[in-house]
């Protein structure tokens, strides 16, 4: 079940391979995104010490949120993968124009997990394309809707 889609990245990328990651999350983090109070818009993922971390992802602290601590919405998280799956990705991420990027967020057995897409960016004639034939098909669908 998925709690929040990150849609602009199937408008920039072509998606060539998708991956679940676990999080290190905070407790209010988990109450937030339950909440749905979470975006993934302007994120990304990036390698560090031979370690997958999520930046620029923003969850917004619930107004409830414990007096004890002061949450960071845009903090960043470490993702949890198994490392012959990290070097896996390493080895694919240091070829020319692949990055990863978070597709969405979703529970898992109960878990918030993260789904990683090993992407290729779109050039602008490209997403243009896309664009053409999603209109084609709302149109096709709309005149076979008519015919009947």
């Amino acid at each position: 079940m998925s709690i929040i889609e990150n849609r602009k990245a199937f408008h920039d990328y072509f998606i060539e391979e998708r991956f679940e990651a676990g999080l290190v999350l905070e407790g209010w983090e988990v109450k937030a995104i339950r909440a749905g109070r979470a975006q993934l818009k302007e994120a990304y993922v990036v390698i560090l010490n031979g370690a997958l971390t999520l930046i620029g992802a923003h969850i917004s602290p619930l107004p409830t949120a414990s007096t004890h601590i002061s949450p960071d919405p845009v903090r960043t998280r470490n993702l949890l993968m198994h490392q012959a799956e990290i070097s896996k990705l390493i080895g694919q991420v240091e070829r020319a124009g692949y990055t990863l990027v978070p597709l969405d967020l979703h529970y898992t057995r109960g878990r918030i997990k993260l789904a990683l897409g090993l992407a290729k960016g779109k050039k602008q004639h490209d997403k243009r394309e896309t664009e053409k034939e999603r209109e084609w098909e709302r149109e096709r669908q709309r005149l076979l809707r008519n015919k009947n």
